[in-house]
């Protein structure tokens, strides 16, 4: 009975909180190894202290494994080679300057072939640097056809084309005098202003992609510096010719007229003071104002300088106002601009 509780204290012993703290470190490394004298009794008596090695162990040799050469023998860092670095930096360099590059071996083997005397057509690449070929990228992306396009629809006046003509108009007036018929006439000099007018802005279906009304051809890109090229043809409805007289205005009538007629007697009581008095101005104006109205829509000596200076002031308001502005705004200028008109001229017109 003694002897099993001498083995049990000894047992509780043993396993104590400091060698079962150090067997669990154990444990956990398995590459750690232990110092010689560890949980032996030391110098001083203390339990665990580390003692003087024995000599044949103070070289380290007892630390290096088998056939190694010292302690980090198994773990050696593998170094990239130079060659390999070199090559690697040389792809990255060629993809990224590959135009340039291109472009040098091909003029280089053209000057050859040429010393040479071989006629041989080798593609043709031009010399272009990285962030060169990134700018015009950037260009190229601009949605340049419709921007323009929503300028032109932002037009919210007409345009409108003059013309001045002069005529002679002819006033009578008849009235009869008991059984003799009395007539008095007069023709005098007017000088009228017309305008016609242009449509600029039909509308959004006038400009839908099938109708054909719109075209904006880049010619060229902006580069170093110089302006990229557009052409612009365009297609408006065709200018609108007066649609009342009161499109027409006339000049102060001359109070003396050209000419005068009457009938049997001159100017004669009953003619004379009776009809003469008939010719204010107000009418001869509303009557010169009709006859100019007549002439702006059928006569082709007013129609034509008409529809001429409309579409002229049309071409040039669309160029100079919206179409140049817009596109000096982003770098390209415009070479040119071909403006055609739809539908049948208008009668006498051109």
């Amino acid at each position: 009975m003694v002897r099993l509780l001498l083995l049990l204290l000894g047992t509780l012993t043993a396993g104590g909180p400091g060698q079962r703290e150090t067997h669990w470190y154990r444990a956990q490394d398995p590459d750690a190894v232990e110092a010689p004298g560890a949980g032996r009794p030391g110098a001083n008596g203390v339990p665990g202290a580390p003692g003087p090695l024995p000599p044949w162990q103070q070289d380290g040799s007892a630390f290096r494994p088998a056939g190694g050469t010292g302690p980090a023998a198994g773990a050696r860092r593998h170094r990239i080679s130079p060659r390999i670095t070199w090559a690697a930096a040389a792809v990255v360099a060629g993809l990224i300057f590959r135009k340039a590059i291109a472009s040098v071996v091909l003029a280089g083997l053209t000057a050859a072939f040429h010393l040479v005397g071989v006629n041989v057509h080798l593609p043709s690449v031009r010399f272009a640097w990285p962030w060169q070929t990134v700018s015009a990228g950037t260009t190229v992306n601009t949605a340049l056809g419709p921007w323009v396009l929503q300028k032109i629809e932002g037009i919210s006046r007409p345009a409108l084309g003059q013309a001045n003509f002069s005529f002679l108009f002819t006033h009578k007036v008849s009235k009869s005098i008991g059984p003799w018929p009395c007539w008095y006439a007069s023709t005098f000099y007017a000088v009228a202003h017309a305008s016609a007018t242009v449509d600029l802005n039909p509308g959004p279906a006038w400009w839908a992609p099938a109708s054909g009304h719109y075209s904006l051809q880049v010619l060229s890109r902006p580069r170093a510096g110089k302006p990229g090229h557009v052409t612009v043809t365009m297609v408006l409805p065709r200018p609108q010719l007066p649609r009342s007289a009161h499109d027409v205005s006339v000049d102060n009538i001359p109070s003396k007229p050209v000419d005068t007629q009457h009938s049997w007697t001159y100017p004669g009581f009953g003619c004379g003071v009776l009809l003469k008095p008939q010719f204010p101005q107000s009418v001869l104006y509303a009557q010169a104002q009709q006859i100019a109205f007549y002439k702006s829509g059928h006569s082709a000596q007013v129609t034509r300088p008409l529809i001429a200076t409309a579409e002229a002031e049309a071409t040039q308001t669309i160029r100079d106002n919206f179409i140049q502005p817009t596109l000096n705004a982003l770098g390209y200028a415009l070479d040119r601009l071909t403006v055609r008109w739809a539908g049948a001229p208008p009668p006498g017109g051109s």
